[in-house]
């Protein structure tokens, strides 16, 4: 018998965006972003492998779940290149990359951007700190 209390949730297998033009949302997201693009249901959905999790970009379904996405964090080993990198392709920054919590081990900086959709989309960058030795 199953002992339904040690169920939980902690892999993440998909995450959809939604979007309003695919095929635009696809461009941005491959050509811009340089995601690596699965296939494409034509008009309705695409999907992009982001190192083992799916990225799922779909028109909404039905009116309810036609509202802004959540917000993806996408790690970065050095914001400021990726940053200065994305400008350079015409993405619209809300903010430039900045420290948000100083950590013990690592500093956490993010910088907001926005997709082809509006949707709201962050670099976030774990920088090590400096060893005291």
């Amino acid at each position: 018998m199953n002992d339904q209390r040690n169920i939980s949730l902690s892999e993440i297998g998909q995450i959809s965006v939604n979007v309003h033009d695919v095929d635009r949302a696809v461009a941005f997201s491959k050509d811009t972003l340089g995601m690596k693009h699965l296939f494409t249901v034509p008009g309705r959905m695409a999907f992009f492998d982001c190192r083992g999790i799916r990225l799922m970009l779909a028109i909404p379904e039905r009116p309810d779940l036609d509202h802004p996405s959540s917000i993806l964090y996408f790690k970065v080993q050095d914001i400021e290149a990726a940053h200065e990198a994305l400008v350079s392709r015409k993405v619209r920054f809300e903010t430039k990359p900045m420290l948000v919590a100083p950590m013990a081990t690592h500093d956490l900086w993010l910088a907001e951007f926005r997709d082809s959709e509006n949707n709201v989309l962050a670099l976030m960058c774990e920088k090590p700190k400096a060893s005291k030795e």
